[in-house]
């Protein structure tokens, strides 16, 4: 039987997962909710379903799941709404931006024993995927060092800025959630600095576009993260994870991979120039990975225990900012 699937917000990436959800044969799009008629028209007469409000996808007897796609500052309340009435529930990250909000939520998701997913989609990119097998089948030994490398091709408009929660909340998090994928340990402590070198305007917003970030386990692994709101080359997306019987990396994906050789010298075509071409494959697992879940009645992950994971080691890297030292987990999010 397939699940019937709600989308809850039908804009740029609730596009994505509506396109996920239809092509999945265990999957249906049953409805779309979003403020604006337009943009939920679009993606009923692409990928199917019926315009509905919330409160008619909170009581329906044919709606299974649902993917939420609304705006972060609605997340947890949604979260809540559709785990007391009965729904498996998808979340694009974060939970929420407060840690104490995030907590409240997640004890509502235990006490209701709602399925809950959240949104990490680069843990479902098929490369990255690759390294992490690479280590669970032990072809580098014990994990020591990883590298991540994520760079977006230009900064996002301003008016996004002031709603994100900052880079570490918004850009960082993936790369937190990915370290916490690769390093097989839990980083306790964290060192983080950042700077305005792209746009002057981030800066005035109270944001940060560049930032370097080292996260240390206790046993002493480390992970280093770079981040820039600027790469003129493309979306820059590499990591390498060092161990101790060698070393396995995930290179820069491109459109079209070819090579061309002339007596000018070798050329590549150029990266991916957003992030929604470069983890189009990414994105669709992780539905699959949820429908697969729920059919099976099986606890999905990422679950929300990772969503504030990663968003405690935001605040520690925010912390670690303001005080210029590194900081520990147990300083933060009590």
């Amino acid at each position: 039987m397939s699940i019937r699937f709600a989308l809850l917000g039908a804009g740029r990436i609730g596009r994505v997962h509506a396109a996920a959800i239809a092509a999945d044969p265990d999957a249906v799009l049953a409805a779309v909710t979003d403020p604006f008629k337009d943009a939920a028209d679009a993606v009923i007469a692409r990928f199917g379903g019926e315009l509905r409000t919330i409160d008619q996808i909170e009581k329906a007897n044919d709606i299974d799941a649902v993917v939420i796609c609304t705006p972060t500052d609605t997340h947890a309340d949604l979260i809540e709404r559709f785990a007391r009435a009965g729904k498996a529930i998808f979340c694009e990250k974060p939970v929420d931006l407060s840690i104490a909000r995030v907590r409240q939520c997640l004890k509502t998701v235990e006490e209701t024993d709602a399925t809950l997913m959240i949104g990490f989609n680069r843990r479902f990119d098929p490369h990255f995927r690759a390294v992490r097998k690479a280590i669970d089948d032990g072809r580098i030994g014990n994990v020591e060092m990883v590298q991540i490398v994520s760079r977006d091709p230009g900064p996002p408009p301003a008016n996004y800025i002031t709603s994100s929660g900052g880079i570490f909340r918004d850009m960082t998090i993936h790369d937190f959630d990915m370290a916490r994928f690769l390093l097989g340990e839990e980083p306790d402590t964290v060192f983080a600095t950042a700077s305005v070198l792209v746009d002057p305007e981030i800066g005035r917003l109270g944001d940060f576009d560049s930032a370097s970030v080292t996260l240390t386990t206790a046993s002493g692994k480390h992970c280093t993260i770079s981040n820039s709101r600027r790469a003129v080359y493309g979306y820059d997306q590499r990591i390498e994870v060092h161990g101790s019987k060698g070393a396995v990396s995930a290179e820069n994906q491109r459109p079209v991979s070819i090579e061309l050789a002339t007596a000018d010298g070798y050329t590549r075509p150029p990266l991916h120039d957003f992030f929604m071409t470069r983890y189009t494959a990414a994105y669709a697992a992780e539905i699959a990975a949820f429908i697969a879940a729920v059919k099976e009645k099986k606890k999905p992950s990422p679950s929300g225990a990772d969503g504030l994971a990663a968003l405690l080691l935001a605040e520690a890297a925010l912390k670690s900012i303001v005080e210029k030292r590194a900081v520990r987990l147990s300083e933060v999010g009590n």
